[in-house]
């Protein structure tokens, strides 16, 4: 049986994970509000682009309209990116993204090549430590995460689309649903997929009851909108994931602070138990004693 000392020392220990758990959690959830925020402020725009997008993209049949991010081809050199966190303590936010990046890449061996690139340290340290050559670490990203950071990586993703790299783009990523509830998915960025290629969820809205005007030309707007479309998808993605990866932890900082408190509570039932029992064990050692002097 521990001492009385023993379980008053892990009584503490508990104590204080607890007050790290629940400080986390109250980090995590700020941030995640803000996170939210950041997804909410780029939504609207985003639903737009995409309205515009689509629209252009049905009138070229009829009017010769075209861009070499919206043409597909066939596939045989897929890049995969994986969005993870740098940090841990957030449930299965990172693990959900790694099972379903190897699922992609067991389901496509007959493509001629599939090189991976990363957002985020726990997917690169994962597959770099299994031996999986990553093509490019975006290492930071997270510490700077705004439009024009991610613009500069869509930018590298769409260079290497254009010079024949690769025939197609796709990301993994948590999409956030709720603050406890997060979605694994694996989305194409290129070529861009608009609001009426198959197995792309319409926004709501139709574009018909729109009448676009375009100046100077369809085309120029065209050209102009793509590449902001393409940088746009992957920013988005960007800010699903932080704020997975935010209500993740929160879920997992308050389940262990739950624990913890359950386990105080039996750890001070077992205390006082043995303390009782020390208790009682004396008096019978003094009652005995007394009994022997008699």
């Amino acid at each position: 049986m521990a001492s009385l000392r023993d379980i008053r020392k892990r009584i503490r220990s508990v104590k204080n994970t607890r007050q790290i758990t629940k400080a986390m959690k109250m980090v995590s959830a700020a941030k995640l509000r803000k996170a939210q925020d950041g997804i909410l402020a780029a939504r609207p725009y985003a639903t737009m682009l995409d309205q515009i997008i689509a629209d252009l993209s049905a009138r070229a049949g009829d009017e010769s309209l075209s861009h070499p991010l919206l043409t597909a081809r066939p596939v045989k050199r897929v890049e995969l990116v994986l969005l993870t966190s740098d940090r841990g303590l957030a449930g299965g936010f990172n693990s959900n993204v790694i099972r379903r990046a190897n699922r992609f890449l067991y389901e496509n061996t007959n493509l001629e090549s599939i090189r991976l690139s990363t957002v985020g340290r726990k997917g690169n340290d994962f597959f770099r430590n299994r031996g999986q050559n990553i093509r490019k670490d975006f290492g930071g990203l997270y510490q700077r995460l705004n439009y024009r950071a991610a613009a500069d990586v869509a930018e590298e993703l769409v260079a290497s689309y254009l010079n024949g790299e690769v025939d197609a783009v796709h990301i993994v990523y948590n999409e956030f649903v709720t603050a406890i509830s997060q979605t694994v998915k694996v989305a194409q960025l290129l070529p861009l997929q608009t609001l009426g290629t198959p197995g792309e969820a319409p926004v709501a809205g139709s574009t018909s009851l729109v009448d676009f005007k375009y100046e100077p030309d369809r085309q120029s707007v065209m050209d102009r909108l793509v590449p902001q479309a393409v940088n746009i998808k992957l920013y988005r993605a960007l800010l699903e994931s932080v704020a997975s990866e935010h209500g993740a932890r929160m879920s997992a900082m308050e389940n262990a602070t739950s624990n913890a408190t359950d386990m105080i509570g039996s750890l001070t039932l077992t205390y006082n138990r043995t303390r009782q029992a020390v208790i009682t064990k004396e008096l019978m050692e003094i009652v005995s004693g007394a009994e022997a002097l008699k």
